[in-house]
């Protein structure tokens, strides 16, 4: 070996199993039972067998079971998932056109995949003799996760083994969820959301958590789930579903912890949901980018508190002006928040790098204007939008766009005029009768610019 030659080479690859869980550990809960790691383990190796060569796969099961099932299966024939909250046909089109050797998989006969499609039998949990657990490089690419394209053209994002299972264990450390006593999960999130791939998906296999894979979207669907799982139970959604199961007066039973993420969450509702429903509200700050990376309990704490093992890098490391955020084995990545750190490595947000806005020589976050607009009362869905020539054009101005039934855009006008500077105000209020927004709640850059040219023509 050369002098200079580095003999970390020679050193094992460190390697995470695919899951933590015992054998009869339940991961999974559904409307016809339960699912053990034994079972899941006997399943993702007969899909392994099954699949179809190809480099990557796009994962298009909704069943969260059967999503675990595949995605598993593609981590052991060594596979990249691609994971794709757009399942439209454009969409897949884009995603055949930009790898290669590409299959999707679904459970679904009536889904359209891509032209090398796969589809998952009934064969998935049947009990079968237990084998060694699989060990995993940590090191490996396991899946590509695209964002939900809010600023433009959905980006795509390489997660590692490793950056997967250390997140997850640190998610279990910060909700408690160490205990003999097992929790179930019960999410509104698409298991291809980076969110919900994280806590509905990855934590079964990490922590004493179990995940429920029946419907649970509609206000009726989370409340007949929360009732078919054992307790202590946990509803992990979004801003969108809280509200939306307030307005509906769904009455649950007793939950552990609510956990909320995609968007940021109003004081107000968050105090509404624990008012309710007797049950902490906690908030998640991430980004697909990156992952989870700090929580919070949204009517408490102001700060945000990082989960272990995550860092901040200071910016003057780097060329660029803005903070690094560090975890095992993800490259640094630039925050696109302003942030001030306080004691005990806890830090607050002022606002989103690319939402702000300088007006008359005076700066806002449109993330704050939202969140005063969201405020007023019949206010049930609101966004400031700016238009593209505010820094170049001094009488331009902003829109907002509103759902609120009963009140006027007169009304709305006047409480904006008592809670902001008068330079923000908007030019117009637009009531619509809804936003639209994605399944999680995030408004894509495609629809909102649809949704401005209709207000335009009307």
């Amino acid at each position: 070996m050369s002098p200079g030659i580095v003999e970390a080479e020679l050193l094992p690859r460190p390697r995470y199993a695919l899951t933590d869980r015992q054998s009869s550990d339940v991961l999974f809960v559904g409307p016809d039972g339960t699912t053990t790691a034994s079972m899941f383990l006997n399943a993702a190796r007969h899909l392994a067998d099954a699949l179809p060569d190809a480099s990557h796969v796009v994962n298009l099961c909704q069943d969260r079971y059967r999503f675990a099932v595949a995605f598993a299966a593609c981590v052991l024939r060594k596979q990249v998932c691609l994971l794709t909250s757009d399942r439209s046909p454009a969409r897949l089109r884009q995603l055949g056109d930009d790898f290669s050797n590409v299959i999707s998989v679904s459970e679904d006969p009536a889904v359209a995949g891509l032209s090398r499609h796969h589809r998952m039998t009934a064969c998935l949990g049947q009990v079968g003799p237990s084998e060694a657990v699989p060990m995993v490089a940590a090191d490996q690419l396991a899946a590509i996760v695209f964002t939900s394209g809010t600023t433009g053209e959905p980006m795509a994002n390489r997660k590692l083994w490793g950056a997967l299972v250390e997140r997850s264990l640190a998610a279990a450390v910060r909700f408690e969820l160490t205990a003999r006593h097992r929790n179930t999960v019960v999410g509104t999130v698409p298991p291809q959301h980076m969110y919900g791939f994280e806590t509905t998906i990855l934590l079964p296999l990490h922590a004493n958590v179990a995940s429920w894979h029946g419907p649970a979207f509609y206000p009726h669907d989370i409340r007949r789930a929360l009732r078919q799982v054992d307790a202590p139970r946990i509803l992990v959604t979004t801003p969108l579903h809280l509200r939306n199961l307030l307005a509906a007066g769904t009455e649950c039973p007793p939950s552990l912890k609510i956990i909320s993420a995609t968007a940021p969450l109003p004081v107000a509702v968050a105090a509404a949901a624990e008012a309710r429903w007797g049950a902490p509200v906690m908030e998640i700050f991430g980004a697909t980018e990156i992952g989870s990376v700090a929580s919070r309990r949204t009517v408490t704490d102001v700060a945000w508190t990082l989960y272990p093992g995550v860092g901040f890098l200071p910016e003057r490391q780097f060329s660029m002006e803005r903070i690094m955020v560090t975890a095992p084995f993800a490259e640094p990545w630039p925050l696109n928040d302003n942030i001030e750190m306080v004691d005990g490595g806890k830090f607050r947000l002022l606002g989103r790098t690319a939402d702000m806005i300088k007006l008359a020589g005076k700066r806002a976050s449109l993330a704050g204007l939202n969140q005063i607009l969201n405020d007023i009362e019949g206010v049930t869905d609101g966004l400031f939008v700016a238009p593209d020539d505010l820094d170049e054009r001094s009488a331009a101005r902003l829109l907002a766009y509103v759902v609120a039934p009963g009140q006027t855009s007169e009304n709305i006008l006047a409480a904006l005029r008592l809670r902001m500077d008068p330079v923000f105000l908007p030019r117009r209020v637009i009531r619509v009768d809804d936003l639209p927004r994605n399944e999680v709640g995030k408004l894509p850059r495609a629809a909102l610019d649809r949704l401005q040219d209709a207000c335009s023509d009307a």
